[in-house]
């Protein structure tokens, strides 16, 4: 496993890390990992190097975060990395389905929200303590990012950061951040197939120490091959936004795809990691794991041997709707 910087922070964390949500919820094709099973995936990750655990309260209500603070209940501190987030009031109201709860962003309920996180994680401290999908009346709030800055100060979190969602998008939201809050990280969905609004995250996020964390590496599975057009979504799997227009797309753009990951002699899986690993400013990848397997498959591709060049370019071109019809499409 490979490290990296998560930006002005200093934190070294691996550039694959786990992405704690499924261990917490079935919204994942309805896959259902119980407690026990859940630990043992926490700790194979950690035994294969993995040492940053992303996660928030309001995944379970909170579950997600005690089945961390269980695995790791005697681990030496310093070896592991909690990320959490913090935003949706789990406290105040029942969730429905994937309908989103109620958000509160005030200082108090940050404070309240903090402490009950770190109970949970049986901690002192939260590493990363994050923003969840704020909007952007959020990020004007110069007395919440006060408030950020003094528990930062206090020690009861290392670094701040925002988390950008739910939907793809929010670039105005992300570019405020970085310049305007001393944020640590950015969050938000980039693959090959989606790379709005990540792309133009870049050079802001270099000019400010600014470490991206990326989710949905896969594009909901597309990318893994475990998504084609006869793919049938559960309701309750929460890609079923998807749409068969998109599946689409998405496939006739892996055939333009293939050459390039057959020339390295990978799959179209290990390309679409080490794509975003040929990044520098991306920190870390948090693929969406249901089993031991799948966190074995994606700890190995943090390798260093990424993308040439000019091949991150043309993947980049790609992304282009008119490179897509002139091009893919003929």
């Amino acid at each position: 496993m490979k490290y990296r910087r998560l930006g002005k922070s200093g934190i070294m964390v691996s550039e694959i890390g786990f992405g704690a949500w499924t261990i917490a919820l079935d919204w994942w094709g309805g896959k259902k990992i119980n407690d026990e099973e859940a630990i043992r995936m926490l700790k194979r990750a950690f035994d294969l190097g993995i040492n940053f655990f992303e996660t928030s309260d309001v995944y379970g209500k909170g579950r997600s975060e005690k089945l961390i603070g269980e695995a790791f209940k005697g681990v030496n501190r310093d070896e592991v990395i909690y990320s959490t987030k913090w935003g949706y009031d789990i406290y105040g109201a029942e969730q429905i389905g994937h309908n989103e709860l109620p958000q509160r962003h005030d200082p108090s309920f940050m404070n309240y929200a903090l402490q009950e996180s770190t109970n949970r994680l049986q901690t002192d401290f939260v590493d990363v303590y994050s923003l969840h999908n704020p909007k952007m009346n959020v990020i004007q709030d110069d007395t919440l990012f006060e408030t950020l800055n003094r528990t930062r100060k206090d020690g009861k979190i290392r670094s701040y950061g925002v988390a950008l969602g739910p939907a793809i998008g929010w670039k105005e939201e992300g570019i405020l951040s970085m310049e305007k809050r001393d944020v640590t990280c950015l969050q938000s969905v980039y693959n090959l197939l989606e790379q709005d609004p990540v792309k133009d995250f870049f050079q802001l996020a270099e000019a400010n120490d600014i470490g991206l964390m990326v989710r949905v590496p896969d594009a909901s599975g597309v990318l893994t091959g475990k998504v084609n057009m006869d793919t049938v979504f559960d309701k309750n799997d929460h890609r079923s936004t998807r749409k068969k227009e998109w599946i689409a797309q998405a496939l006739h753009k892996i055939e333009y795809i293939k050459p390039i990951a057959d020339s390295y002699g990978w799959t179209i899986t290990e390309l679409a990691i080490k794509f975003i690993l040929s990044r520098n400013r991306i920190a870390t990848v948090l693929p969406t794991v249901v089993n031991l397997e799948e966190i074995e498959l994606f700890t190995n591709m943090s390798d260093e041997k990424y993308l040439r060049q000019t091949d991150l370019e043309a993947l980049s071109q790609m992304y282009d709707k008119d490179f897509y019809t002139t091009t893919i499409r003929k």
